[in-house]
């Protein structure tokens, strides 16, 4: 299974999630078949490229996609394209990667994503 977090520096286990998933320069991607770990540029829409992180995402062979939190429309754009979303992911991307094999995150739906502000997200970060 292969695992995408988002990243704010170069990518790789030691990076810090970014909290904004569309707008990180790198994904890091970990297998957690093999353990090994790859990058991959995000040349989405979001930073002047084309297509969407979803798509970046699969075409990479990633099954599930670790973040702070995302919107609706995110969340429907993931399960189009068979990506699990879990969030509630900080700190850096092994700690992310930790604490979804532990159970600590969230699988991200429609009920729990951010829709506004006029709902109680304290428990998901929102940009």
């Amino acid at each position: 299974m292969k695992i995408s977090v988002p990243s704010m520096g170069q990518g790789g286990t030691d990076d810090v999630v970014g909290q904004h998933f569309g707008k990180v320069p790198v994904y890091t991607v970990y297998d957690t078949d093999t353990e090994e770990v790859s990058i991959i540029a995000n040349t989405s829409e979001h930073n002047g490229g084309s297509g969407l992180p979803p798509e970046l995402m699969s075409e990479a062979g990633v099954n599930v996609m670790l973040c702070g939190g995302l919107g609706r429309k995110a969340v429907t754009m993931f399960e189009q394209f068979g990506i699990d979303v879990f969030v509630g992911a900080s700190g850096k991307v092994t700690d992310a990667i930790d604490a979804w094999k532990s159970g600590k995150l969230s699988k991200a739906t429609q009920d729990n994503s951010c829709a506004g502000h006029d709902h109680d997200h304290s428990h998901v970060h929102c940009n």
